[in-house]
């Protein structure tokens, strides 16, 4: 498989593990969301006030209103983050260059 390939399984992997805790597999509860970001993006919650944070999170990414993040939700999220981080790194290598 390729790499890109490879991190789109990753992802669904990664959703799966936390999504399927409560038994409901289509979508991660605030509980859910938060041991993800937790365990597999430990750097976002830190400073942070962890349980309000994954609430306004959770609200951000909420589409539907159910109160919950589901797959398409999740996608929504890591690609926006994904976007940050890759600005950040852009930035960090335009000022690593003029040194």
């Amino acid at each position: 498989m390729t790499q890109l390939e490879n991190a789109v399984l990753l992802l669904i992997n990664v959703f799966d593990k936390y999504a399927d805790t409560d038994g409901k597999k289509e979508s991660l509860t605030k509980a859910e969301l938060k041991k993800l970001l937790e365990c597999e993006l430990p750097g976002l919650l830190q400073g942070g006030k962890g349980k309000d944070d994954c609430d306004k999170l959770i609200k951000d990414l909420d589409e539907n209103g159910d109160s919950e993040v589901d797959f398409k939700e999740f996608i929504i999220f890591v690609a926006s983050f994904t976007c940050l981080a890759h600005e950040k790194f852009q930035k960090c290598a335009q000022k690593c260059a003029k040194k």
